[in-house]
């Protein structure tokens, strides 16, 4: 008898013309690391009397769908997520190709993720999903990957693949060693780590419905916010935080053969932290920023993403 096992999982993607609507071709194989993605449907009890100390049966409450995938940053797959994250990027180039993903879209596109267990077999469609957050950490070492939390519409499950044969990608991945930190377009010294989270923190629009979905997702005010752990070798830093003045943030990661991911947080402002001696080794301070919109009104984040890829 064959048993479902995480090493032959496979996930797939497709963005959608319809919300809600899982598209018939244009899936493409996803890099994953785990996958919590879901629906769930609870039981209510039953509160009524009279019928004796034995409770009558449960009644089905609202339908969730959402979870989160733990991918790998690479040069390739992980512009699908943007795109999920900021909508389609402008692309330019004759390839290698530059796309930029920028913050601030009031209309971000749906899209729908096919989970496999074929040994089972067991394939489950989650359609309209809507990214509602990513967030991942930088150090010195360990696997680069990035947490992508998703709101769903629904789960329909099948004993058979809806997707055909999905298109399949060259998995050109960033590691640790890759990355870089800077302040106002210079390298910052002594980063110790750095963690990124970006938020659209959407809205689920809970309407009366048969079938106990959810109509859609709004994305209301974003966020971008993280942290910076430095050795203290200087005030810079403190310095701004005491100000209160912004500064801008890139973090970026390049590969020899050319690609790139690129982070750019144009005004970041950082609270005045507290510094702590815990012992004889050296003394590291904690900034926890936060990011806002331009002073012009332009984008508060945006993503560049270098590879061979034509277009999102």
């Amino acid at each position: 008898m064959a048993r479902a096992q995480g090493a032959r999982a496979q996930m797939a993607l497709a963005f959608e013309t319809i919300y809600g609507t899982p598209p018939v071709t244009g899936f493409t194989r996803m890099p994953f690391a785990t996958a919590s993605l879901g629906a769930e449907q609870p039981l209510q009890a039953s509160e009524l009397l009279g019928y004796g100390r034995d409770p009558l049966e449960p009644i089905k409450d609202a339908l969730t769908a959402d979870g989160n995938v733990v991918v790998p940053i690479d040069a390739e797959a992980y512009g699908f997520w943007m795109k999920g994250a900021f909508g389609a990027p402008t692309t330019t180039g004759e390839g290698p190709y530059t796309h930029v993903f920028e913050s601030g879209n009031w209309s971000l596109p749906s899209f729908s993720v096919e989970v496999g267990m074929p040994e089972v077999p067991s394939f489950a469609m989650y359609s309209g999903c809507m990214v509602d957050s990513f967030s991942w950490s930088m150090g010195r070492s360990g696997l680069l990957t990035s947490t992508v939390e998703l709101v769903a519409q629904g789960e329909d499950l099948d004993t058979s693949t809806q997707i055909g044969t999905p298109a399949t990608l060259s998995l050109k991945r960033f590691g640790h060693f890759n990355g870089s930190v800077g302040r106002n377009g210079v390298n910052i010294g002594n980063i110790v780590s750095a963690e990124l989270t970006y938020q659209n923190n959407l809205d689920r629009i809970e309407t009366i419905r048969a079938d106990g979905k959810i109509e859609g997702a709004d994305p209301s005010i974003a966020a971008m916010t993280g942290n910076i752990t430095v050795r203290f070798a200087d005030a810079t830093l403190l310095n701004q935080a005491i100000g209160g003045q912004a500064c801008a943030l890139t973090f970026g990661y390049a590969l020899p053969t050319g690609e790139a991911l690129t982070v750019s947080v144009p005004r970041v402002f950082l609270p005045r932290p507290r510094r702590e001696i815990s012992g004889p080794q050296g003394v590291q301070v904690t900034f926890a920023w936060q990011a806002a919109q331009q002073a012009n009104g332009d984008p508060m984040v945006s993503v560049t993403i270098v590879n061979g890829i034509e277009g999102y």
